[in-house]
């Protein structure tokens, strides 16, 4: 049964219906994106340059143009915010709905509290297809600000963005004038399965922090290969953070290279603060996250001492613990929204207090 047959909260509109509708390609001024390598060179949005995409290994080629955390922002006294998706593909999985996988998603900025608020989402039909459109609409015409998230699991070869044709067009809030937040990792580091774009978690600290990011999870294949970490260490960056535990295919994997990833991103950012994290799904197997943990921990202590007091340990095992717990995940392992707003709740509180002593 079609359920938007007898409930209509469920229809999904793939049509504008506008007649005053201008489409406009993200690419182009004024339109500002983030998280994407070079998006106004590229022919697909992607997350990597082809030489280190399509060369770490076949999964990461496959992955690397999925546009997780890939943002645009922009203003606009638009009575409505539509979108025209060009795709390849819709991406279907029986554990993430097709909101977060190959939706995109609105939050209405302000650029006097540096805040944001969540006001419509974008989603693509079950039925497969090529391409799809949406819109989001206001009460009343007056100048707003935007973040548009891409999705966490889908290419994208084009976004274009529906205005009322004489409405005015112009740059979105701006972030704090540092650099992003690079986070490597695993599928739940990519954002598998929010609901949405942006309730994974480094959208969240974005948004509370006001904090520009790189998402450079890569879902069963963050693995911390030679290639991988000589590109990451050349980013230009203001926090590092590790969370690849997942992916790494046994303990001996990740102590050849969990301390080595540490050591050359320290070596290119030697004033920045290091965040590495323990998988939040601990009790899945005891022993294995125990041996896991401890080589995590085995590499902070090293940091500290070598002298680093600019390196940090989030414990995963305390990520889903409490009231919440049967909430934070869809398999036992990829995070809910829930589980996602505890990890964000955790990095959160590790960055703040990062930030804090820089200047003590």
């Amino acid at each position: 049964m079609d359920i938007s047959k007898i409930d209509r909260n469920f229809k999904i509109e793939n049509n504008i219906g506008e007649a005053d509708v201008a489409f406009y390609d993200v690419r182009q001024e004024p339109f500002e994106l983030y998280g994407l390598y070079e998006p106004r060179q590229t022919a697909v949005f992607q997350r990597l340059p082809d030489e280190i995409g399509q060369n770490v290994s076949p999964g990461v080629a496959w992955l690397y143009q999925d546009t997780a955390g890939g943002r645009v922002r922009f203003c606009t006294d638009s009575r409505y915010v539509a979108i025209k998706v060009v795709t390849p593909s819709i991406c279907h999985m029986s554990h993430m709905p097709l909101s977060g996988s190959s939706g995109f998603d609105l939050y209405l900025d302000d650029p006097i509290t540096e805040s944001s608020l969540y006001v419509g989402a974008y989603r693509p039909t079950t039925e497969k297809q090529e391409s799809y459109e949406g819109k989001v609409v206001f009460k009343n015409r007056k100048m707003r600000y935007f973040t548009m998230n891409f999705p966490t699991y889908n290419h994208v070869n084009q976004l274009y963005i529906g205005l009322q044709e004489d409405a005015t067009v112009a740059k979105g809030m701006p972030y704090k004038s540092v650099a992003p937040i690079v986070y490597y990792g695993s599928s739940i580091t990519q954002g598998g399965c929010s609901a949405r774009p942006g309730n994974a978690y480094q959208a969240i600290i974005s948004r509370r922090m006001n904090m520009d990011f790189l998402n450079l999870g890569f879902s069963g294949n963050g693995k911390a290969e030679e290639m991988m970490i000589d590109y990451l260490a050349q980013l230009k960056m203001s926090v590092f953070v590790s969370d690849y535990d997942h992916n790494a295919p046994d303990v001996e994997h990740l102590k050849n290279t969990h301390c080595k990833l540490y050591e050359r991103i320290r070596a290119a950012h030697p004033d920045i603060p290091y965040i590495m994290l323990s998988r939040p799904d601990y009790l899945r197997d005891i022993s294995d996250g125990n041996e896991r943990r401890d080589v995590i921990i085995d590499t902070f202590r090293y940091a500290r001492a070598q002298g680093d007091k600019n390196v940090y340990f989030i414990d995963g095992e305390s990520l889903f613990r409490g009231p919440y717990a049967n909430l934070c995940t869809v398999d036992g392992c990829h995070p809910t929204d829930m589980g996602f707003a505890l990890m964000a709740d955790a990095i959160e509180h590790e960055l703040r207090v990062a930030f804090a002593e820089q200047y003590l």
